[in-house]
């Protein structure tokens, strides 16, 4: 993803990067809980030491300038704000960051990228420069992009970013020829991937993979049980059964279902979202079909920002083929079960390399007795 414009990068110090930093340390932890919005992480500084803190709160309000201002108080006047993304200036359910700001009498205004929500883009910087703070952009641009990258897919692409998780055998089979998974991959790999669960808005997976796993879709690490994302599947003729573990707790769990369009019937729409589950339409293709892409694009529009696919090898196939995955992370067991074993994507084409979607390695670390393997589109 390319990185927001900014102005050529003052000559910024260790400390400022240090705090900066922090600001990161701070919105990274939002990740998953602030959709609609975006994460932002804010440090206030004056005479050298640290005294104000904040981050987006659950839901995307208090902004994290706001939380910062109030711990700081009167200590904000003459300080310096250090803030992961241009603070907001227009009016919607709370008063702008810029006039916060403004307020509290700040002299320097520290931002890693701009905002391009067109509401914003630049203007914030603007405001703040009219009203005599010294503004400086472009420190930790990348990182602050790459962090919010979501966000910026919604604004720009309108559709939120995808990460795939692929759990496969060192052959890349997701079960056995019989249908047998559980578990390829061993307990660590399996935190983890709730740990990934925690830092998506959402979660998605196919039918058949609902079908055949009747899942929870839920994050159960200890202590973050209630981070669990917004489960989403795709179900183009709303098979999913009212029996399963997805529609007993949906009032519990946001659940999405994604169905075409008057392809359904009316009486088991009505079951479910009885059930408090949500059933979402979305055209379908000229051939009929619902395609991953329109999907996302729905789900953008509900102010869904980041979401985990976990399968199965249809919508593997589906993303991949249409060049949607933005990142993949993917686990490997120590395990080899043979060409007959069931694979993480299904065919989707490909006659060319150069057609195939490709990816570049951004980590690679054993996890317990399996490795993970970090990529992000080329």
């Amino acid at each position: 993803m390319a990185s927001p414009t900014a102005a050529p990068p003052a000559a910024f110090t260790d400390e400022d990067r240090a705090h900066m930093g922090a600001a990161l340390s701070l919105a990274a932890r939002g990740l998953g809980q602030v959709w609609p919005n975006p994460s932002v992480g804010c440090v206030i500084v004056r005479d050298g030491r640290v005294v104000g803190r904040g981050a987006t709160g659950k839901g995307g309000r208090p902004h994290g300038e706001t939380i910062a201002l109030a711990q700081a108080g009167e200590l904000a006047r003459g300080a310096t704000v250090y803030v992961s993304l241009e603070p907001c200036n227009h009016h919607g359910k709370t008063p702008p960051c810029t006039e916060a700001l403004m307020a509290a009498g700040v002299a320097r205004v520290v931002v890693a990228c701009q905002d391009p929500d067109p509401r914003v883009h630049g203007s914030g910087l603007e405001r703040l420069r009219s009203a005599g703070i010294r503004v400086e952009t472009g420190l930790l641009m990348e990182e602050a992009a790459e962090l919010n990258e979501g966000f910026f897919r919604r604004i720009r692409d309108r559709r939120p970013m995808l990460t795939l998780k692929l759990a496969t055998t060192l052959d890349g089979r997701i079960a056995t020829r019989t249908g047998e998974s559980k578990w390829i991959t061993g307990e660590m790999a399996r935190s983890w991937g709730h740990g990934l669960r925690a830092r998506h808005d959402a979660i998605m997976v196919g039918i058949g993979t609902a079908l055949a796993d009747d899942p929870d879709l839920t994050c159960r690490l200890p202590g973050l049980e209630g981070r669990s994302p917004v489960r989403v599947v795709v179900d183009s003729r709303l098979r999913l059964p009212l029996t399963g573990r997805l529609i007993r707790t949906a009032r519990e769990v946001p659940t999405w279902i994604v169905t075409l369009k008057d392809g359904c019937d009316p009486l088991r729409r009505e079951a479910i979202e009885q059930c408090g589950a949500e059933v979402i339409e979305v055209e379908p293709t000229s051939a009929g079909e619902l395609m991953a892409g329109g999907a996302l694009v729905a789900l953008a529009a509900r102010g869904i920002t980041r979401v985990l696919a976990e399968g199965g090898a249809r919508l593997a196939a589906s993303v991949l083929r249409d060049d949607l995955v933005d990142r993949l992370e993917w686990f490997r067991a120590g395990v080899v079960v043979g060409g007959d074993g069931l694979p993480a994507a299904q065919g989707f084409g490909i006659t060319e390399l150069a057609r195939a979607p490709r990816f570049k390695r951004t980590a690679l670390r054993a996890v317990g007795p399996d490795v993970l393997e970090s990529l992000r589109r080329v």
